[in-house]
């Protein structure tokens, strides 16, 4: 195995993530035909074949599997190396590679840009927008620095820092607005519009107004919260949204917005990393530029 390298692996690991030769070949910035010769080669070196190869998409062989676990704690490990070459001349960051769910990242997400920026000058920030599930898998593989997430995640790999609270509102049709809010029990028989399936927001909209599985008559679901809201304009249903998202997803639709009496659906919203990082007093302090930006943003709706 004398001839292994970690831009072979690195190759290996993009084909594995991406499952077509182009799209693996445009994340590493080379051109197809060199990647599937990198990629021949290192299974020359192996001594067997690590993907299936098919005209749409290639899978990974058994062997591959098996191979792809250990590559990613390689490449983990030596990505950690160069963290701790950073944190270790560096009292401030130079890249920081955030993730951040869909149902945060439109709202909060130009505030924290712009208090990083302030906070660490020079700084180079890469932006991983996806659910949850999907950030935690490339938090741990060691393809981003941090993620901003709902609390908690419970995975033992990672650290976890509560950041602040906030409530979930009501979104009705605007005529509709000066009745009573319904009682948790009553939205079950209404017309729940909610995300699609892989959201946590879903899920803790679904266990406030405690709905278990349901018929598709029941529960009709959308991509994003936008796509929710201007359904509830239309007079489809009702939804639940976020408070920080109130401002920018009803100013444009015919809906009103109630608040639910105590104890009211909240959530916790948090940043996630590594246990193992060395960039850990870094990130404490990426988290209270974060947390000072959502007290920004809040203090500004509160205004308007």
């Amino acid at each position: 195995m004398k001839n292994l390298t970690l831009k072979q692996l690195r190759y290996f690991e993009a084909l594995a993530r991406d499952g077509r030769f182009r799209r693996a070949a445009d994340a590493c910035a080379i051109s197809q035909p060199a990647l599937s010769m990198q990629i021949k080669e290192l299974e020359q070196e192996l001594g067997g074949e690590l993907f299936e190869r098919s005209a749409r998409e290639v899978k990974l062989t058994p062997f591959g599997q098996s191979f792809a676990l250990r590559v990613r704690d390689i490449l983990r490990a030596v990505d950690e190396l160069g963290e701790f070459a950073r944190a270790s001349h560096e009292s401030f960051l130079m890249r920081l590679r955030i993730g951040i769910i869909p149902t945060i990242a439109p709202y909060l997400l130009p505030a924290i840009i712009n208090d990083l920026n302030e906070t660490f000058a020079g700084i180079q920030i890469e932006v991983r927008e996806t659910q949850t599930g999907r950030l935690v898998q490339e938090l741990t593989q060691g393809q981003l620095d941090m993620a901003i997430v709902a609390l908690p995640v419970s995975e033992p790999s990672l650290t976890e820092l509560e950041l602040f609270r906030e409530e979930f509102v009501l979104v009705r049709r605007q005529e509709d607005g000066d009745k009573p809010v319904p009682e948790r029990e009553a939205l079950r028989e209404m017309r729940l519009l909610l995300l699609e399936e892989g959201h946590c927001f879903r899920d803790q909209a679904l266990s406030f107004c405690k709905v278990g599985p349901a018929r598709p008559r029941e529960i009709m679901e959308g991509s994003s919260l936008s796509t929710l809201v201007q359904m509830v304009g239309a007079g489809i249903g009702v939804t639940l949204i976020p408070e920080m998202a109130v401002p920018v997803e009803t100013r444009s639709a015919p809906v009103s917005i109630s608040r639910f009496p105590a104890p009211q659906p909240s959530r916790t919203i948090g940043m996630v990393w590594r246990n193992s990082t060395p960039m850990a007093k870094q990130l404490q302090e990426v988290a209270e530029a974060v947390r000072r930006s959502a007290e920004t943003m809040r203090a500004q709706d509160a205004l308007t």
